[in-house]
C-alpha cells in the first residue's frame, strides 16, 4: 500500500509542479548558467546507496539567489519525486542521510540499524519536528520505522506542504503552542 502511496503521489506531485519544474530549470540553466539538477550519494534502504537529486542551488558551496529561494520554500527538493518513482526513497521516512552524516553521528553501528529498515523520505518526522541534532533526529526516526504507514505519511505531506506555504517557525507554533521554536 506505502509503494502505491509513494508512485501516485508522486505522479500526482510532478503533474501539479511541472509548471514550477519547469520555470525554475529554465531560471538554473539561463539565468545562473549552472547545472539544473545537483546529485549527491545518500544511503537508502538496508544502506544501499542512491543518488538522490535535487535543484542545484549553491555555486562553489555559496547559495545563489533563485537557490535561496528553492531552499526556502522547499522547492529544490521537487526533484525527489523521481528518486520516490525509481524507488530508491519514499515521501516520508527519515532523512536520507551522507556517509559524512551517518559518521558524523555515529550511527554506524547495530544500535541504528533499524533506522535502515524504511526508505528514507522527502518529508518525515525529524523534518517536521526540527531534529536538527543526534537525539531527537534518532527519536523521531525510531518513531517513524515503529509506527509509519499511509495515514501518517499523508498527515506528513500535509504539513509539510502548509509548512512550504506559512514557514515552519508559524506550523511549528500551531503544534506545540511554543514560542521559541526556529
Amino acid at each position: 500500500m506505502k509503494r502505491i502511496f509513494d508512485i501516485i503521489f508522486s505522479i500526482i506531485a510532478l503533474i501539479i509542479f511541472l509548471i514550477p519544474i519547469l520555470v525554475i530549470s529554465l531560471l538554473l540553466k539561463f539565468k545562473e548558467k549552472h547545472p539544473i539538477i545537483f546529485k549527491q550519494k545518500r544511503i537508502g534502504f538496508k544502506k544501499k546507496s542512491f543518488d538522490i537529486l535535487k535543484f542545484q542551488t549553491m555555486v562553489n558551496n555559496i547559495p545563489t539567489q533563485t537557490g535561496n529561494f528553492l531552499r526556502k520554500t522547499g522547492l529544490d527538493e521537487l526533484p525527489q519525486f523521481i528518486n520516490v518513482l525509481k524507488g530508491d526513497m519514499s515521501i516520508a521516512g527519515p532523512r536520507a542521510l551522507t556517509d559524512y552524516d551517518v559518521e558524523r553521528l555515529n550511527w554506524n553501528n547495530d544500535f541504528y540499524i533499524s533506522r535502515w529498515d524504511v526508505k528514507p523520505g522527502i518529508t518525515g518526522f525529524a523534518q517536521i519536528y526540527g531534529g536538527q541534532n543526534k537525539k531527537t533526529s534518532w527519536f523521531w526516526d525510531k518513531k517513524y520505522v515503529a509506527a509509519g504507514n499511509v495515514f501518517i505519511d499523508f498527515t506528513l505531506v500535509m504539513v509539510s506542504f502548509s509548512m512550504n506555504l506559512f514557514g515552519k517557525t508559524k506550523i511549528r507554533k500551531m503544534i506545540w503552542a511554543e514560542k521559541d521554536l526556529k
